[in-house]
This record gives structure tokens, C-alpha cells and sequence, in this order.
């Protein structure tokens, strides 16, 4: 009953999805991001789907004609993506221990868990993190706020001091390392 209650409502958000990018201009159309259980992603052009068939296994059919088969069991979840945000990181991708700087030439570490909580080794330990405009914005306890963002092949700790927002200007910003990369 739970697969089949599941297989119902992935169904009815790939109709409403598909439904609204045929709407859309061809320059608006995104993208169909399968996520399997094991984490990696599958990333599938909307203007080259035809239709998706959710029989075991699911099939998706292109235009050109060609299948591509899935086992339903495998997915954990399926995410569109318009053509603005696909270059984007995933929150996935923030997940793990990040190596930072201090703004002192010192380092430490900063944990971002899939329940959007963080923790850091240097003051306040505790924050909370989400995304946003394709970055983790952490806000800690003591006020301070931090953004990890991908900056070409490389990453950047952004920081910012109790009073300031993520639209001032930073308190320093420093490179930073996921020391747990996951799969993409």
C-alpha cells in the first residue's frame, strides 16, 4: 500500500510538471533530476521526454524513440529543475564535513547534516542551514552567519558578523573543503 500510495503521488507531480514546461517557451524548458537511494542523480532534458511510463520497471521514453528503464524501488526522489537552477549545486552537495578558514589563517570545521542542522568547531557549536540562490546559508547561535558556495571548480567560506546580513558585505571570506564529497 505504501509503494503504491508512493508511485501515486510521484505520478501526479510528474504530470504536473510535464504539463507545465509543454506550456513553457522551448528556452524555458529544465530538466528531471532522478535521485537514487545510493545518491547519485540522473539528470534528464524535459524537451527530450515523450512520456514517462510507471509500469515495473518505469520507463521513460525520448522522442528519439530510445528507453531508459529504472527500477521504482531504486528511486528516492524526483526533482525538476528550470534551466536558471540546474547549474546549481544540490543540497546533497553541501551535506558532510567542511574544512574552512577563520579569516586569521587558521582553519576548522563545519558539519551541515541533512536535517539542515550544523555544527562548528570554533564558537557557538550549534546553527541551522538551508539553501538558498544555490548556496548553504548557516546561521549559528551566537549571530554569526557563514555561506559555503561553489566558485568555479572550488569552494568559498562566506562570514558574516552578528548584525549583518547575507547581503552585506562579509567579515572575511575563505576557501573551504568538503573533506566527505559524496557522489553527484
Amino acid at each position: 500500500m505504501r509503494n503504491t500510495v508512493k508511485a501515486f503521488w510521484i505520478l501526479a507531480v510528474l504530470v504536473f510538471a510535464v504539463a507545465g514546461s509543454t506550456a513553457a517557451s522551448a528556452d524555458e524548458h529544465g530538466s528531471i533530476v532522478i535521485v537514487f537511494k545510493d545518491g547519485h542523480r540522473q539528470n534528464l532534458d524535459v524537451a527530450d521526454i515523450a512520456r514517462i511510463d510507471f509500469k515495473a520497471p518505469a520507463a521513460i521514453v525520448f522522442k528519439d524513440g530510445h528507453r531508459s528503464t529504472i527500477p521504482a524501488t531504486d528511486i528516492e526522489r524526483i526533482e525538476f529543475e528550470n534551466t536558471a537552477s540546474a547549474s546549481w549545486p544540490s543540497r546533497n552537495h553541501f551535506v558532510g564535513k567542511w574544512e574552512v578558514g577563520d579569516g586569521n589563517g587558521s582553519n576548522f570545521y563545519i558539519t551541515l547534516e541533512t536535517d539542515g542542522e550544523a555544527r562548528k568547531t570554533r564558537g557557538s557549536s550549534h546553527g541551522t542551514w538551508s539553501m538558498a540562490d544555490g548556496e548553504a546559508r548557516i546561521s549559528w547561535d551566537d549571530g554569526w552567519h557563514d555561506a559555503i558556495r561553489k566558485v568555479g571548480t572550488k569552494h568559498e567560506k562566506v562570514a558574516y558578523e552578528p548584525g549583518k546580513s547575507f547581503s552585506d558585505t562579509p567579515s572575511n571570506v575563505t576557501t573551504a573543503r568538503n573533506t566527505e564529497p559524496r557522489p553527484i
